[in-house]
C-alpha cells in the first residue's frame, strides 16, 4: 500500500477500536452474527458514522476487508465504491462471508448499487455455500426495495428463483428467500398477485421449508383486512415514508 492508504487504514482501525464496547460484542454473539474471534464490537450506528466520515475509498475498502476483522469488513459496505467493484471482487467477498450480517449489510449498502447486482442474484442463488445463497436473496430483497425504476421482468424472474430455492432447509437461506418473496410482492399489483400465487403454491408443499416460506409470506401479503391496511393503502403509506 501507499503511505497515505496505510495511514487511512491505521486511522480507521484505531477509530473502530476506540468505539468498540463489550455490550456490542455480547449482542453480536447473542444474535449469532459473529462466528470468528476477530471482532471488536462496534455498533452499526457507529460503523455508518465512520463510513460517512471516511467517504468512498475503494482501495481502503479492500484493505479493510483483508484485515479479517468483523467490524472492518462491515465498514467495507459504506466505504467501497460501487462503480469500481468488480464481479470477481463481489464473488471473493461473498464467498468469504461466514455470517448473515455480512450478507445483508453488503447487499443493502453496496452490492445493490453495482451494475452486477442482478447477475449475481441469478448466479449466487444456485451456490452451495449457505451464506452465498443467502446473499443472493438478500440482494433480491434489497433490489425490490431500492431499485425503484426497474421494470417487472427481473422481479418476475426473481420469483422463479424464490420458488425454485424455497426447499432449502437452512435457516439463513429460507429466511432470506421469505423476505425476498415478501418484498417483491410489495412492488405493485401485478407482482403482488404473482408473489401471492407463488406463496400459495409453497404453502401447499409437503416439505417443511417451502411450506414455512409460503405460509409466512402469505401472512404479510394477504393479511386480514381488519388487522392491516389494504395493499394499496400500505403502498401509499410506504411512498410517503
Amino acid at each position: 500500500m501507499a503511505r497515505a492508504a496505510h495511514r487511512r487504514l491505521a486511522e480507521a482501525m484505531a477509530w473502530l477500536e476506540d468505539h468498540a464496547t463489550a455490550h456490542t460484542r455480547t449482542g453480536l454473539a447473542r444474535y449469532g452474527i459473529v462466528t470468528a474471534d476477530r471482532v471488536l464490537g462496534v455498533s452499526m450506528a457507529d460503523t455508518k458514522r465512520l463510513g460517512a466520515l471516511l467517504g468512498r475509498d475503494h482501495a481502503l475498502a479492500e484493505e479493510l476487508w483483508r484485515t479479517g476483522v468483523f467490524d472492518a469488513r462491515m465498514l467495507v459496505a459504506f466505504v467501497a465504491e460501487p462503480a469500481r467493484l468488480t464481479a470477481a471482487q463481489m464473488d471473493r467477498w461473498c464467498c468469504q462471508t461466514d455470517n448473515w450480517a455480512y450478507c445483508d449489510t453488503l447487499s443493502f449498502h453496496l452490492f445493490d448499487h453495482t451494475p452486477h447486482a442482478w447477475a449475481k442474484v441469478e448466479t449466487w442463488s444456485r451456490h452451495k455455500h449457505e451464506f452465498v445463497k443467502r446473499t443472493a436473496f438478500a440482494l433480491l430483497w434489497s433490489l425490490a426495495l431500492h431499485d425503484k425504476g426497474r421494470d417487472e421482468a427481473p422481479f418476475l424472474r426473481g420469483l422463479k428463483l424464490v420458488e425454485r430455492e424455497a426447499a432449502d432447509p437452512r435457516n439463513f437461506v429460507r429466511k432470506a428467500v421469505n423476505m425476498a418473496l415478501r418484498a417483491v410482492g410489495r412492488r405493485g399489483p401485478r407482482l403482488h398477485a404473482e408473489a401471492v400465487a407463488v406463496a400459495r403454491r409453497l404453502a401447499a408443499s409437503a416439505e417443511a421449508a417451502p411450506r414455512w416460506v409460503g405460509r409466512d409470506a402469505l401472512g404479510t401479503l394477504q393479511p386480514s383486512p381488519k388487522a392491516r391496511p389494504s395493499f394499496m393503502a400500505q403502498a401509499r403509506l410506504n411512498s410517503r415514508n
